[in-house]
């Protein structure tokens, strides 16, 4: 325990005296530099957790769980009646095609993934569902087409207009091979908030599929929803039993390197970032040291009155660790307060100095994710105190050892 006396002088450490000015600026960058690195760890972790769940609701919320595609054969959906198990855990099935494609309007030409679902019914997909802008969804059918917000900024197309679509399937005509081609009008937009979802995919009636790609039944593929996506893995190793001629994907196997890289990143960041509180520390182990320079004279009396080399290193242990405490707590608040309103942070800036702080072309996302994780903050205050605890033993120690005689005999 520290005693009322030992709290007390080392209180009065933490305030220097007026030619202690020197030692006042280290004090000052050392509990700067805590805080600021504890801060930014935490907002960066928060951001980047919440990048990734963000992006796993934006997967999940078009992409199916589990999507099988057929080899040689087509896919006999009986057999899922075979694992009544695994039928159990299935939230539906839909029966798709997806194929490449060109977008031509009078003044644009851009490539395009194109989708179909055998039913028709889109309105399935709940990103999609909810976030028509404009039009309806009730009016595709056939000859119409849906596009995304960003496709239909990029090429300046509105609900009504009216584009043409060309696939990979070619005709033989007196000229050669012509690939198939057939005009849409557009019927609704969406927005997902992804914006390379938006840019890139558009969505067709089966019937006007299966004419301009000439598909056949080996080219529908059987996408699966689940009612826990969490368990996929699992449900993926009972499917790939009974469907064994075909290939089976889960979501997490397509997304596999993408999220392997978000993971490296955050770690490297919270690697480098950690760095700076470590050099933060450094200031604190000088700081005591050339308070413990400062103070020769004041311990040596301490020592001649009969303060014992444990106390003398608890007062100095308290001055420095309580820098570190300080600088902690307040890096916790600044960063977690920042992690809760950093989009409006960004949208405030960007208005102040019109520039762009996170541009969606390359983000993916239409605004800054944040998710304010306990773990990682107490993780992070953890490594703090950590680093602050070290830092201010070797000096403490020092300054225990101290020589009374000495001291008095070279001040």
């Amino acid at each position: 325990m520290i005693s009322k006396i030992e709290r007390t002088i080392a209180f009065r450490y933490l305030k220097p005296k007026r030619k202690e000015g020197f030692l006042k600026v280290i004090s000052i960058f050392s509990f700067t530099g805590i805080a600021l690195g504890v801060a930014i760890l935490i907002i960066v972790m928060s951001v980047m957790s919440g990048f990734r769940t963000e992006l796993i609701n934006k997967i999940l919320g078009f992409n199916p769980h589990i999507i099988i595609k057929p080899y040689e054969k087509k896919i006999d959906l009986k057999k899922l009646d075979d694992l009544q198990e695994v039928k159990e855990e299935i939230l539906r099935t839909s029966s798709t095609f997806t194929g490449q494609g060109i977008l031509i309007n009078k003044k644009n030409t851009i490539g395009i993934l194109v989708r179909s679902y055998i039913d028709d019914n889109i309105n399935k997909i709940d990103l999609i569902n909810k976030g028509i802008i404009d039009g309806s969804l009730n009016s595709f059918k056939k000859n119409n087409i849906v596009i995304g917000k960003e496709l239909a900024i990029s090429t300046n197309l509105v609900v009504g207009d009216e584009i043409t679509l060309m696939s990979t399937s070619n005709i033989q005509t007196p000229f050669g091979n012509l690939p198939l081609q057939n005009k849409f009008i557009i019927s609704s937009i969406f927005s997902t908030g992804l914006a390379e979802f938006d840019q890139n995919v558009v969505f067709v009636p089966f019937e006007n599929a299966k004419s301009l790609f000439e598909l056949e039944e080996t080219d529908i593929d059987l996408e699966i929803f689940l009612k826990k996506p969490d368990n996929v893995q699992g449900i993926k190793y009972e499917l790939e039993k009974i469907f064994n001629e075909h290939y089976v994907y889960s979501w997490e196997d397509l997304n596999k390197s993408f999220f392997a890289a978000l993971k490296v990143e955050r770690n490297v960041m919270f690697i480098i970032l950690t760095l700076i509180i470590i050099v933060a520390a450094f200031n604190i182990i000088s700081g005591l040291t050339i308070l413990v320079k400062n103070k020769t004279k004041e311990i040596a009396i301490l020592r001649t009155v009969g303060v014992s080399r444990k106390s003398i290193a608890k007062i100095f242990f308290l001055t420095g660790f309580t820098i570190g405490f300080l600088a902690t707590i307040t890096g916790v608040l600044i960063g977690v307060l920042f992690s809760y309103y950093v989009e409006e942070i960004r949208i405030l800036i960007t208005s102040i100095f019109n520039i762009r702080l996170f541009p969606e072309e390359i983000y993916f996302l239409s605004q800054i994710p944040s998710e304010i994780n306990l773990g990682y903050i107490f993780i992070i205050s953890i490594f703090s105190l950590l680093i602050t605890f070290f830092a201010t033993l070797i000096p403490s120690l020092n300054a225990a050892k101290l020589d009374p005689i000495k001291a008095l005999k070279y001040e």
